[in-house]
């Protein structure tokens, strides 16, 4: 009987153990920073591998060189690019990390587990800067997505005419370089559809590949502009509480001090009696 009574004293601390772990955890925060991160790996892994794939099909199938020394032309771009890729995912990995550390200490459980909560000034400017970087990083996010789908707008175009080469063949289309700003106007770099160089680069991977990475990079970027919507929420969320508390905070310290003040008055009449009496 000892034994069963134990063994569920046993099962009901680790019942109430558990309850405590899953309560403690911030859920929005965390749900947030798991598709931040899906988004921003997906955008800065894809998004490299393409901008490798069009380095790829720009030298084999539109023949263009890399300028000597370091005049800025297309390659250089790319590489550009590539760099703001590389800060990307360094920045938003630590930005993540701290959404969610803020998300942790303004959890009710948190609070509890460290006893008796404090609402600070220096944790509502906290709260209130991480509100106005999230805000800032939607707008940046929301560039990179408009900016991300114009590549996927022109592989789309190119993929459509390999996709229908018997139709495109007769109309004689060319993909001149000059439209898209990736050469100077006095450089013809142009593939026709009838050419060898076009059928040899719809029959390669690289187009289609590169192409799909794109479309990806673009998915990822479109998570991390959801991912920044949901910080948004949790972050307004928690300042509406701080702030809500730190008015709770204010009463309960005018309340002490008015029944300490009462409790001294009482206690100096108190005495007055007694020396009256005595």
């Amino acid at each position: 009987m000892e034994e069963n009574m134990d063994e569920s004293q046993s099962q009901k601390g680790c019942k109430e153990c558990c309850e405590r772990c899953v309560g403690s955890l911030p859920w929005a925060s965390l749900i947030a920073t798991i598709l931040l991160y899906m988004g921003v790996a997906l955008f800065c892994g894809c998004g490299h591998e393409a901008l490798s794939g069009t380095v790829t099909i720009l030298q084999n199938y539109f023949e263009v060189i890399r300028a000597p020394g370091e005049t800025l032309d297309v390659f250089t771009i790319i590489d550009i690019l590539k760099y703001i890729i590389y800060g990307l995912a360094a920045g938003f990995f630590v930005f993540g990390v701290l959404l969610l550390v803020e998300g942790f200490f303004t959890t009710g459980a948190i609070r509890d587990l460290y006893g008796e909560f404090k609402i600070t000034a220096c944790g509502r400017c906290l709260t209130a800067f991480l509100m106005f970087l999230a805000y800032l990083f939607f707008l940046v996010w929301l560039g990179v997505t408009a900016f991300t789908s114009l590549p996927v707008f022109m592989y789309f175009n190119v993929w459509t005419m390999c996709q229908n080469t018997s139709l495109v063949e007769a109309a004689n289309l060319c993909l001149d370089l000059r439209q898209f700003g990736a050469v100077t106007i006095s450089e013809e770099r142009k593939v026709c559809t009838g050419s060898e160089k076009f059928f040899k680069m719809c029959e390669s991977n690289e187009l289609d590949l590169t192409f799909h990475l794109f479309v990806c990079a673009l998915a990822g970027a479109g998570a991390a502009v959801i991912a920044m919507v949901h910080f948004l929420m949790a972050l307004a969320a928690n300042w509406g509480y701080l702030k809500d508390a730190s008015r709770m905070q204010k009463y309960e310290d005018i309340k002490s001090k008015e029944e300490q003040e009462l409790h001294d008055i009482h206690s100096t009449r108190s005495k007055e009696r007694l020396n009256a009496y005595t």
